[in-house]
């Protein structure tokens, strides 16, 4: 976590650490969490979603990363013969093949003319030989020894932002017109905040790059009918955009409110074609703000609320990965235990809520946008999130509390019918 230019980022806290107030998570924000908080078309058509009982997860392979450090992995390329991973103590890319053998790696944490500053989102495979990311100076594309081959500056300066990073969530590359283009999550500020109506009239949650032209088109607002437009005031956590996409159609969620929309891409933007009412069980409701409490210049980021965390495109199966909450009395008990001191007591209750948390990954048919199920993750995979690549997805094994390792597992997961 680091303060600057009235700042706030989010980054993942080292597992072996904090393993123990993890519930054997790799990356869980209890105290990050702890810290930011007291701080800091068509018509919608109802999906309701019955557990899955023709599908399953099944395990297809393996391989291990043995590398020192708390890697995490990152994403995998379409052909499934480079897999990335961020260490975040080292700062550092590790590329593997398909066995876990690394291949290459680099870091740019050195404040030099190819750094991409502070890392906003997780990059994503142009190729099997280069990647693209978004950093707080700009959109990078480098190859995997970390020579940059492109740079483009952000449509506005960045000067206050907030960011978490979940394991396969990251930027997304595409062709459009035979051109290569990437989505990236959008940072501009448009001279506004949350507390005022233009913020959310003015709001796109995503920018479609041209690398070609290197031009910046902002996409996807808030929709006619959208929670975001009732009045309240939200945190950028509340609205965090998770998306996916396979040939034209782009398929996103904003953080707790529970809707998919579609659209199809063209070079010249984005156009709605519908929107789906996804009916989670236990996925709760956003707390009610109040704009007055936000403040120009400021970012705040609530790490316990409801969220669809990700989605991916498998094998012919929209998988989105959800995320219940925590419910808003739970959290308010723990602000007062925290506030009074207790801050190893407040840390071990988060832990516990976390355990209860409604959580899995929701399965949709592509073609029809027909329900398949609900499934849960597999009993010792981390629950934050997985990559996908190659028609399969990929998670990550939880490290074994009892012994020290010093290796990462990752399991190579196929969506298959019972």
């Amino acid at each position: 976590m680091g303060y600057g230019n009235k700042s706030v980022h989010s980054t993942c806290i080292p597992a072996r650490k904090f393993r123990k107030l993890q519930n054997h998570m790799n990356h869980l924000y209890t105290w990050l969490f702890f810290a930011l908080f007291f701080f800091a078309c068509t018509r919608p058509t109802d999906q309701g979603f019955d557990q899955a009982d023709s599908l399953s997860f099944e395990k297809v392979d393996s391989l291990d990363l043995a590398i020192l450090g708390d890697p995490t992995l990152v994403g995998v390329s379409p052909t499934m013969n480079r897999l990335a991973f961020y260490d975040f103590p080292s700062r550092e890319f590790i590329f593997t093949d398909q066995s876990g053998q690394v291949v290459s790696r680099f870091s740019k944490k050195e404040d030099t003319p190819d750094a991409y500053g502070f890392l906003m989102e997780f990059p994503c495979f142009l190729s099997d030989s280069q990647i693209a990311l978004a950093g707080m100076k700009g959109v990078y594309v480098y190859d995997l020894e970390g020579k940059m081959i492109t740079k483009m500056a952000h449509p506005e300066l960045v000067g206050s932002a907030g960011f978490m990073t979940f394991p396969g969530k990251g930027m997304k590359h595409l062709s459009l017109d035979d051109r290569s283009y990437l989505l990236t999550k959008s940072v501009r500020t448009r001279n506004t905040y949350p507390g005022e109506q233009v913020f959310y009239d003015s709001f796109r949650a995503l920018e479609l790059v041209d690398l070609e032209e290197e031009r910046f088109l902002e996409i996807v607002p808030f929709e006619e009918g959208s929670q975001f437009l009732n009045g309240n005031g939200y945190y950028e956590s509340d609205y965090a955009p998770s998306y996916s996409v396979m040939g034209r159609k782009l398929y996103v969620a904003l953080g707790g409110e529970n809707r998919l929309r579609v659209y199809t891409l063209s070079p010249a933007g984005a156009s709605l074609d519908t929107t789906i009412h996804l009916q989670i069980p236990g996925f709760g409701k956003l707390p009610v703000t109040s704009r007055e409490v936000f403040s120009k210049g400021s970012v705040m980021i609530k790490g316990s609320t409801p969220a669809i965390r990700n989605i991916h495109v498998v094998d012919g199966n929209l998988a989105i990965q959800y995320y219940g909450g925590i419910s808003e009395e739970t959290m308010e008990e723990l602000e007062a235990i925290w506030l009074s001191g207790d801050e190893e007591k407040a840390e071990e209750l988060y832990s516990e809520a976390e355990k209860d948390v409604n959580q899995g990954v929701l399965v949709l048919d592509q073609a029809t946008l027909m329900h398949k199920g609900i499934l849960e993750f597999p009993e010792g995979t981390n629950k934050r999130g997985f990559a996908s690549g190659g028609g399969y997805i990929w998670m990550e094994r939880l490290p074994d509390e009892e012994n020290e390792e010093d290796f990462l597992r990752i399991y190579k997961v196929k969506i298959a019918s019972k």
